[in-house]
């Protein structure tokens, strides 16, 4: 129960550690001080507009790193699993170390592939949507 609650930790603190690390890429710049009345209005206008596409930009950069860590995190564990219970496998029986070691091998694969599928999501949530 104290290794779980370890783990938990750790990876609470990679995603903390992760999201402050992206703040400076969700910064804005200051738009410059219009002249006149005329400008002012009509730099208005396309702040406005310039907001609400940000805010959309915004929103896909934040669903998309959320579902990459989600997936990463769960993919990861999911590795370290199979790894973990291959190995004990292993140490057991040292004659089944072939077929378990191809078999531990092609879920890793299928995890993988899981995690590139994620990615690939999360480039269309970008550049698509």
């Amino acid at each position: 129960m104290k290794q779980a609650m370890k783990w938990m930790l750790a990876i609470l603190a990679m995603i903390t550690v992760l999201c402050c690390t992206a703040l400076p890429a969700f910064a804005e710049e200051a738009a410059a001080a219009p002249e006149t009345a005329v400008a002012a209005e009509a730099t208005q206008a396309a702040a406005k507009e310039a907001d609400s596409e940000a805010n959309v930009k915004t929103t896909k950069a934040i669903a998309a790193g959320a579902v990459l860590a989600i997936v990463a995190t769960a993919g990861a564990i999911g590795m370290a699993l199979a790894i973990c219970k291959s190995n004990d496998g292993i140490a057991r029986q040292p004659e089944a170390a072939g077929s378990i070691r191809t078999s531990m091998m092609l879920g890793l694969v299928f995890i993988e592939t899981a995690i590139i599928y994620a990615l690939i999501v999360a480039i269309l949530i970008i550049f698509v949507l």
